[in-house]
């Protein structure tokens, strides 16, 4: 579906999106019975099966009931970690350990020319956007916080509906960048941002799991970190590391942005007697000793 969606007419394109998203409940359901939920005729799923390469749509479905099938094994195999059995202490020791693994993947993988073109078209950009919507908001959020101390122009796009992200992005254009971040399940608002973005020639990054992202069809620099996890959290961990590195290669070239305007917030703290202040200073060894001892 990801590698034949830019040919796909606007009711196919529905129907990619609807199974993207819930292929679990779509792989059960007939040909009439999915059309209906898209808004869609029963013919129209069936030309898409057979545009996918498919003899019809019940070979189509049986792909789908595959797919379900993987993923139920992989949630319920002997290594999932919220199995009845599974003491508190395993569950710690599995989640870490796939953290490091999905890292590790990460970093054996990731395109290192794509990581050094996305800090290029960042530096040069006039404005930034940054979009990343339900689990990955943290994510998204993260990025621009600090972004906002080396950039003037950076925007972080909140929204309920594609139309309020429209409305957010209505001035971008071909010297502006914009960061997309979404992993399975895929948002569909995300990636209408992203295609909206290069409709307008903006350069396109994305930060998701695979090639195949449906993301990756508008962007110019795609950005790949492992995040799966057997349990029903996906691990976030790998993501977040490419986003400090990411920081991390910007920052080295901002230092003396960054330094002024972390003065600059430093005298504005002082001069308004800025109060409960909500960073603490780490103890030293003597002061922890001394809480042991009382």
């Amino acid at each position: 579906m990801n590698q034949a969606y830019k040919r796909m007419s606007k009711g196919q394109r529905r129907l990619s999106a609807y199974i993207t998203n819930h292929y679990e409940k779509a792989a059960f359901l007939t040909a009439a019975k999915l059309g209906e939920a898209v808004g869609v005729s029963e013919s129209t799923v069936v030309r898409f099966a057979m545009m996918l390469g498919y003899k019809g749509y019940p070979a189509f479905q049986r792909a789908m009931a595959d797919l379900v099938q993987g993923k139920l094994s992989d949630a319920q195999g002997p290594d999932a970690i919220l199995h009845k059995n599974v003491s508190q202490s395993e569950i710690l020791e599995a989640a870490l350990k796939t953290d490091i693994e999905n890292i590790t993947h990460t970093l054996e993988q990731i395109d290192s020319a794509a990581f050094e073109m996305a800090v290029e078209a960042i530096l040069s950009a006039d404005c930034i956007y940054i979009v990343g919507i339900r689990s990955c908001a943290p994510l998204a959020g993260f990025l621009a916080f600090y972004f906002n101390l080396m950039f003037e122009r950076v925007r972080l796009l909140h929204t309920n509906s594609s139309t309020e992200l429209f409305e957010q992005m209505l001035r971008i254009g071909s010297r502006d960048v914009i960061i997309g971040i979404s992993f399975p399940r895929y948002s569909m608002r995300t990636l209408k941002a992203m295609e909206f973005a290069n409709q307008r020639n903006a350069r396109v990054i994305t930060l998701t799991d695979s090639v195949n992202s449906p993301l990756n069809l508008y962007s110019s620099c795609n950005l790949i970190a492992k995040s799966k996890m057997t349990s029903v959290v996906d691990s976030l961990a790998a993501p977040l590391s490419v986003i400090n590195a990411l920081i991390v290669a910007v920052c080295r070239r901002r230092q003396s942005v960054v330094s002024d305007t972390l003065q600059t917030l430093e005298r504005i703290w002082e001069d308004y007697q800025v109060e409960g202040n909500d960073e603490i200073e780490p103890m030293e060894e003597d002061d922890l000793a001394m809480g042991e001892l009382t």
